[in-house]
């Protein structure tokens, strides 16, 4: 099994479930205290605005979509994270006010991915170049030997 990032083939599977899953597993996470560099400290955040727009796009689909106060990303944001239950979790930032579509189409892939992994070629742009970090669930941590 190959993905996008070419890790050795015992670092796989990125999800510990065999087929996909509806799209209600996949829980958007919005920073909405998120602003990005030299933004004023004004509110509502952009953040909060981002965490709207994703509601929003995701409406009509289902998206679960969630806000919390610090991603701790703060050189990068505006921030927001993908998290499907027994998957490897992403997270991403550089994103706009209005990048919720982009976030909805990610959590799509990711909902219908079989092994975990949200497809590069096929993730929106704000997504491609913002990702941050792809955490590993806690099964799939390996001793140092």
């Amino acid at each position: 099994m190959k993905n996008d990032f070419s890790e050795p083939a015992d670092s796989l599977p990125a999800c510990n479930v065999t087929e996909p899953d509806p799209l209600g597993s996949v829980t958007v996470v919005v920073c909405s205290s998120c602003r990005r560099p030299g933004d004023p400290d004004d509110v509502p955040r952009p953040g909060s605005k981002l965490a709207k727009d994703t509601v929003e796009a995701g409406a009509e689909a289902g998206v679960r979509v969630r806000q919390v106060a610090c991603l701790g990303n703060c050189k990068r944001g505006l921030s927001a994270a993908l998290l499907r239950e027994g998957c490897w979790s992403y997270v991403f930032g550089d994103l706009q006010p209005d990048s919720g579509a982009d976030l909805v189409a990610g959590a799509t892939l990711f909902a219908r991915s079989e092994d975990g992994f949200i497809p590069f070629r096929e993730r929106p742009q704000a997504l491609k170049r913002g990702l941050i970090a792809r955490i590993p669930t806690y099964d799939s941590l390996k001793e140092i030997t």
